[in-house]
């Protein structure tokens, strides 16, 4: 055959006997999400344009392209697959503790873009905005003690501690201070 019969017979009715191949690979190798095949379609009009460059004849067309383009295909699978491999090893979780310390995680340390300790530290109870004095109103008198500590600069282990109580209780106060319910006021 010549390279510009093959070229048309691939290339015919934008590229669909080449899309049919690589999506006869991908199914061999358990398929590929869709929005993932340009990128597979991609590649394999690079790796056409290198089959027509190394094309000797000595084998059917078909047959050498099939075997390039499997070969690449698993490359790029295996590289996706240890790119995210590497992401999961190198996640932290948010509750890890910072400096050996349980009281402090990762997830104390991220700055809020709504910080409402630093709110409540800047102003004081007296001057406070209406719509501040609407938020205190909807937290609860423990909740509004672990936010008075927590704008002093305490831990969590010593916020538990002064007010006798559990870990869970704390957290419960921390995500009813942070909610979207009790902030809403404030937006």
């Amino acid at each position: 055959m010549i390279m510009e019969e093959i070229l048309t017979e691939y290339y015919a009715q934008n590229a669909r006997k080449l899309h049919r191949l690589v999506d006869r690979i991908l199914w061999k190798f358990g398929g590929w999400q869709d929005r993932d095949k340009d990128d597979f379609y991609s590649l394999a009009n690079e790796v056409f344009a290198d089959v027509m460059r190394r094309y000797d004849g000595s084998h059917p067309f078909e047959s050498f392209l099939y075997v390039c383009l499997v070969n690449r295909v698993k490359t790029e699978m295996s590289r996706r697959g240890s790119r995210k491999r590497l992401a999961d090893r190198l996640a932290v979780s948010i509750d890890t503790p910072v400096c050996g310390e349980e009281e402090l995680t990762l997830g104390d340390l991220i700055a809020d873009p709504m910080d409402i300790e630093r709110i409540v530290l800047e102003e004081k109870e007296e001057g406070y905005s209406r719509r501040m004095q609407l938020y205190l109103a909807k937290l609860s008198r423990l909740q509004g003690q672990v936010l008075r500590f927590r704008t002093a600069g305490y831990l969590p282990g010593e916020i538990r501690r002064e007010l006798g109580i559990d870990k869970r209780q704390y957290e419960d106060c921390e995500a009813a201070i942070h909610s979207y319910r009790n902030l809403s006021v404030l937006l």
